[in-house]
Parts: C-alpha cells; sequence; structure tokens
C-alpha cells in the first residue's frame, strides 16, 4: 500500500530525500516538500524532474510554504496533503513540535537528527532521554511510529551495531563508530551540514560510554589514527555523537566510541572562531547597538552546505569497528560503506556527505510503508531488524561491506 510522504526541510539532505522519494514513489506515493521558503522546494522539485527520477511520472511532486515550529500548520499540511510519511530533515530545533504535529495527526514520524533546543549545547547524557524519549508513551498510546536517527550516523551505524550483535558475536566488548570524509569540497572553509549545528557538535562537552559509564572530554583532547579502506590512514577525534546515547542504553555494550576526521586545517580555524566567541550561541549586543547571535552570522559568511556539491571529489567511509568474543574467541569485524562525492551528484546533484544522510530516512520510509518497520511506537534503529533496512539500501546506493578474518567483501542480505 502506497504512504504519501511530508518531507520537511530543503536543504541538501533533503534534496536527496526527495530525489530517492521520487525514485520510490511506487511504494512512497504522493511526495510533498515544506520549508519556510517554497522557492527553495521548488529547486529540490527541478532537480528531480532534471534528472528525471520520478519513477512514476504522473506521480505528486508539489512543494509547500510551512513554519514547522507551529504544530497547528505542520498538522493542517500533514492532513492537506494526506501525508502518512513525515521525513523530518529540517533543523533539529524543530524535531519536537513536528513530531507533536505526527502525533496529533496519526502519521508516521523519521527524523535523522536528535532534538536541540537554540539556547542549550550539549546537555546531559544520554541525550535522548532529554526530549525524545519523554514521549514514548505518547506515540504508544496515539500508535504512531517515530523512528528516531535514520540517517546515517545515526542511523545506519546503529544497523551495523545490531548487524554485529545478531550474527557476528557473542559478547561484544566495544563498538568504534568511524567517520570519514576523505574528499575535498575546494573552498578556504566550509561544513558539510548546517554550519550552525555542526559546530554545536564541537564546542561542548564530548561524551563517551566506556566502561559501562559516561565519561567526559574536551573536543580535540582523543585523537586516534585509522587506517580504513579506500580512504587509507585518517587523523580522527573522539568526538561526542546522537548514536552514543542509544547504543549505549539499548546494547548490551561496555564501550561505545565516536571518532570523527579532521584535518588540521579545519581544527585551526574552528580554535580560532571558538576562542574568540564567534561560535557562541549567546547573543552579543554590537557597539551600535544591534543584538547579533555570533553563531549565526558566522553561518551566514559560510558557503551553503548544498552549494559545494558540483566540486566536490574524493570519498566517504563511515563505519562500525566491532570488538568482542565468539564461540570463545576473540574476534573483532569491521561493519562499512564507502560513497563518491562525484556519484552523489551525478544522481541526484548533492555531495557525498548528504546523500549518506539523505538515502537511509528514504529506506526506512518504505519499510514502514511495507508494514516491517510500522511498529506503532518510538524507537531508535537498533531496536529494529536491521537487515531488511541494510537490504534495501544494498540497492538504493549504500552498499555494506564487512571486513573480518575472512577478507574484506560485500555483505548480501537478500536471505
Amino acid at each position: 500500500m502506497k504512504k504519501n510522504v511530508l518531507i520537511i526541510g530543503a536543504g541538501g539532505v533533503a534534496q536527496v530525500v526527495a530525489h530517492k522519494c521520487a525514485q520510490n514513489n511506487d511504494v512512497l506515493g504522493d511526495i510533498h516538500i515544506a520549508s519556510r521558503t517554497v522557492a527553495k522546494c521548488q529547486a529540490i522539485i527541478d532537480s528531480v524532474h532534471a534528472k528525471k527520477n520520478l519513477k512514476n511520472a504522473d506521480g505528486v511532486l508539489k512543494g509547500h510554504a510551512l513554519d514547522a515550529t507551529n504544530v497547528d500548520a505542520t498538522a493542517e499540511l500533514i492532513r492537506e496533503t494526506g501525508s502518512q510519511i513525515v521525513i523530518n530533515v529540517g533543523s533539529a530545533f524543530i524535531n519536537m513540535p513536528v513530531m507533536s504535529a505526527c502525533i496529533a495527526t496519526g502519521a508516521a514520524y523519521l527524523d535523522t537528527a536528535i532534538h536541540e533546543e537554540q539556547d542549550k549545547i550539549c546537555e546531559t547524557p544520554p541525550w535522548y532521554a532529554n526530549y525524545e524519549w519523554k514521549r514514548r508513551e505518547e506515540c504508544e498510546k496515539a500508535g504512531v511510529t517515530a523512528i528516531l536517527g535514520a540517517g546515517f550516523d545515526p542511523g545506519v551505524v546503529n544497523a551495523y551495531a545490531k548487524l554485529a550483535v545478531e550474527d557476528y558475536f557473542d559478547k561484544i566488548e566495544s563498538i568504534d563508530i568511524i567517520d570519514i570524509n576523505a574528499g575535498s569540497h575546494g573552498k578556504y572553509f566550509a561544513t558539510n551540514f548546517d554550519p550552525e549545528i555542526n559546530f554545536r557538535e564541537f564546542t561542548g562537552t564530548v561524551y563517551s560510554w566506556q566502561n559501562s559509564q559516561w565519561q567526559a572530554n574536551k573536543m580535540f583532547e582523543v585523537k586516534k589514527i585509522w587506517d580504513m579502506p579506500v580512504v587509507g590512514e585518517s587523523q580522527t577525534f573522539m568526538t561526542g555523537h546522537d548514536e552514543v546515547h542509544s547504543l549505549s542504553q539499548n546494547l548490551d555494550v561496555p564501550n561505545v566510541r565516536f571518532w570523527m576526521g579532521f584535518g588540521d586545517h579545519y581544527i585551526n580555524v574552528f580554535t580560532v572562531l571558538n576562542n574568540i566567541g564567534l561560535l557562541s550561541e549567546k547573543p552579543v549586543m554590537t557597539a551600535e547597538g544591534q543584538e547579533v547571535v555570533p553563531l549565526k552570522v558566522v553561518k551566514a559568511c559560510l558557503p551553503d552546505p548544498s552549494s559545494l556539491a558540483p566540486d566536490y571529489t574524493g570519498k566517504t567511509c563511515i563505519g562500525d569497528l566491532v570488538k568482542g568474543t565468539r564461540d570463545g574467541k576473540e574476534t573483532e569485524v569491521l561493519i562499512y560503506n564507502v560513497a563518491d562525492h562525484k556519484d552523489a551528484y551525478e544522481e541526484v546533484g548533492s555531495q557525498g556527505i548528504s546523500y549518506t544522510a539523505g538515502v537511509p530516512p528514504v529506506a526506512a520510509a518504505m519499510l514502514i510503508a511495507s508494514g516491517e518497520w510500522d511498529v506503532k511506537k518510538m524507537a531508535n534503529i537498533e531496536e529494529l531488524p536491521a537487515k531488511p533496512f541494510l537490504h534495501l539500501l544494498n540497492h538504493m546506493g549504500l552498499p555494506t561491506r564487512i571486513k573480518d578474518a575472512n577478507g574484506d567483501r560485500d555483505l548480501d542480505f537478500a536471505n
């Protein structure tokens, strides 16, 4: 049965989501895109048509103006469009009001990142307990499927962890999630996602789950070189990230850490901006008496992440290095994906980071439409069957590979 989809947001990730929904509109039905600026929605629609990505050429693909912080307006649009699935890829600041609109209408809810409040950075772990998990009972009472963190990280890496639990280990000792972008966008300095959200990740405490308890570090304090497939040796730093906060609570694993690759140039620029207060979310007053938020000013001065796509080259490698025991023997596996920026641009007009984040929620939406993931309650990805999700992703542009004692190979989830 087809399930009409409402996409909220019109940035780089939303563009990928729209293209992938269009490629699968025989399953997902009518597709609607909503943003504060309807022209941004139309630009995405035009790109879908330009790439000829609408599988059913007669299918609906329409843009709408919406302030998604307005619960009533969002609920009204859900009803007006007959949308049964809402894919929220707008700012992380709108997760709670969009979820409220879904609960009010009965539509399924999907997001790709944890909720944040604009005036708060790096709240007490586990982060999901601050907002999302408080609404579990509300979702279940309404019979609403709410799938949290259905991007790549969080998202696919959570499914990799679940797969490791199901198929490769009797007991897991550690999960190290490693995110390497070995691509180049050719700009002096830019972020791959919304700069405001991106910087907020790195200005607070780095929380990791070690020895079954929370450990706090400073950003760029803990460094490690990883040798990853295709991209080779890369400098990474332990970073706070959404999936650590759910995996640590939902899987019986004593050590869960997240590592992100950073070049020296990024670290230098970030450090200067941070040290002089330009990454602060707190308002300041200019000499002219105008109140501004430094972080928003920096965001306004940097390139729009979606503008990076045409000139982006190179590849990404993201995966889970899992260690533990199987049949009484110590073992480790690396479950991962490699994506190419140029391939992503040719297919959907976006760079590889947006591609890896935008394909998975569409796969999740298709599983809701089929009933396999229509659980009528709130769930993180690792609480759901991993193989149907990874099987779809294999056929949607994000194939899963594994490196273990038997070599380096593709994983097939057909059976």
